[in-house]
C-alpha cells in the first residue's frame, strides 16, 4: 500500500491545494488597514484610493510619471571608487550594495534622465529610498552634479524627486563631502539662470535635507512627507517635550514656510509643467493639451491570477521613519 499514500495521496493532495499567489498582489495601507489590488493602486499612481495615502515609487516609475508618454533617456553618470573605506559592521558594505541593485535594477540610490515635459525640454533626478534608504554616497552625489551640469549644457530645467534617510554612513566623510559638492552644482544651476526644482518625497531627511534638497528656486512636497534634518523621535528624545501634531510633515512645513506648495501625486505633472515654464518664460499650455500628453496609466487587469507579476513600483507598506 506504500504506492498508494506515496504517489496517489500526494497527486491529490497537488490538485486539490490552492494555487500560491505572491505576497506583493495585495497592498496594505499603512493608515487605515485599507487592502488594494496592486493593479489598482499602480493605476492610480500608488495613491491608495480610500485614504488617499501616498505610497513610495521607484525611480522607473516617477519618471514614467513625469515625462511625456513616460518616455525619457537615462544620462550616463562617472564611476566612483566602491567600498573605499573598506567598511563592514554586521555585514561587508559590499554585500549591501549588491544586494540593493538586485532589489532594484539600479547602479546606486540616484537615477539621471532627461526628456520632454508637455513639449519642454527638462533634466530630472530621482532619489530612490529602496535603494539604502536612498542615502547619499559618493555615487549618489556624482549623478546629482552630473545631472545639474547636464542641465546647464542642455539650457534646461533641473527637477529633483528628493527622498532620503540622509548620509551614508558606510561611506564616512566621503559621504558628507557630497554636501558641499551638490551645493556648487546648484550654483551653477543659479548662474546659467536655470530653474531648480526641488519636488521633497516621503522621507526626505538628514544631509539631504540640510544641503542641496532645501536649495531649490521652488519646493513642492507631497503630502504627508516626513521633512527634515532628525526625525521627531530623535527630537523628542532630545528635548524631552511632545511635539506638535504633523510636526515635520507637509503640511505644518507649508504653514510655517519651509516648503512652497503642497501638491496631490495626480496633479503633480501639471504643476511641474507649469512651473518650469513659467521660469523659463516658455508660453503655457493650455489644460487639454496638457491632458493629451500627460501618461495614461495601465487599467487594473480584470483577472488576479493574470496580473500576478512583481508591482513595478515595489510599493512599501511599512512607511516607518527613517534613521540618521
Amino acid at each position: 500500500m506504500n504506492w498508494i499514500k506515496n504517489v496517489v495521496r500526494p497527486k491529490i493532495r497537488g490538485l486539490l491545494a490552492k494555487r500560491e499567489l505572491p505576497d506583493n498582489m495585495w497592498v496594505k495601507c499603512p493608515e487605515t488597514g485599507q487592502m488594494v489590488f496592486h493593479r489598482d493602486l499602480e493605476a492610480n499612481q500608488f495613491v491608495i484610493p480610500g485614504s488617499d495615502f501616498h505610497m513610495r515609487v521607484d525611480a522607473t516609475t516617477r519618471f514614467k510619471l513625469l515625462f511625456d508618454d513616460g518616455e525619457y533617456e537615462t544620462i550616463d553618470v562617472p564611476e566612483v571608487p566602491v567600498d573605499p573605506l573598506k567598511f563592514r559592521d554586521e555585514r561587508r558594505y559590499t554585500e549591501r550594495l549588491k544586494e540593493a541593485r538586485a532589489k532594484t535594477g539600479m547602479d546606486d540610490a540616484v537615477l539621471v534622465g532627461h526628456g520632454k515635459l508637455d513639449g519642454l525640454a527638462i533634466v530630472s533626478a530621482v532619489q530612490d529610498f529602496a535603494f539604502l534608504g536612498g542615502s547619499l554616497g559618493m555615487a549618489a552625489g556624482e549623478a546629482l552634479i552630473t545631472g545639474m551640469r547636464a542641465a546647464v549644457e542642455k539650457a534646461s530645467p533641473f527637477i529633483l524627486f528628493a527622498a532620503a534617510g540622509g548620509a551614508r554612513m558606510q561611506e564616512g566623510i566621503l559621504s558628507l563631502m557630497q554636501m558641499p559638492r551638490t551645493t556648487v552644482a546648484v550654483q551653477e544651476l543659479r548662474e546659467a539662470k536655470l530653474p531648480y526644482i526641488v519636488v521633497l518625497t516621503h522621507p526626505t531627511t538628514g544631509g539631504v535635507t540640510a544641503s542641496y534638497a532645501m536649495l531649490g528656486d521652488v519646493h513642492v512636497a507631497e503630502p504627508g512627507a516626513l521633512i527634515g534634518f532628525a526625525g521627531p523621535r530623535v527630537i523628542e528624545q532630545t528635548i524631552r517635550e511632545k511635539l506638535p501634531e504633523g510636526f515635520q510633515r507637509s503640511e505644518y512645513l507649508l504653514e510655517h514656510g519651509m516648503v512652497d506648495i503642497v501638491v496631490h501625486r495626480h496633479d503633480l505633472r501639471d504643476t511641474l509643467s507649469g512651473i518650469a515654464r513659467m521660469l523659463m518664460h516658455a508660453p503655457a499650455l493650455p489644460k487639454a493639451k496638457k491632458r493629451e500628453s500627460a501618461p495614461k496609466p495601465e487599467e487594473a487587469a480584470p483577472d488576479p491570477e493574470a496580473a500576478a507579476e512583481p508591482v513595478p513600483g515595489q510599493p512599501v507598506a511599512d512607511q516607518t521613519e527613517p534613521s540618521n
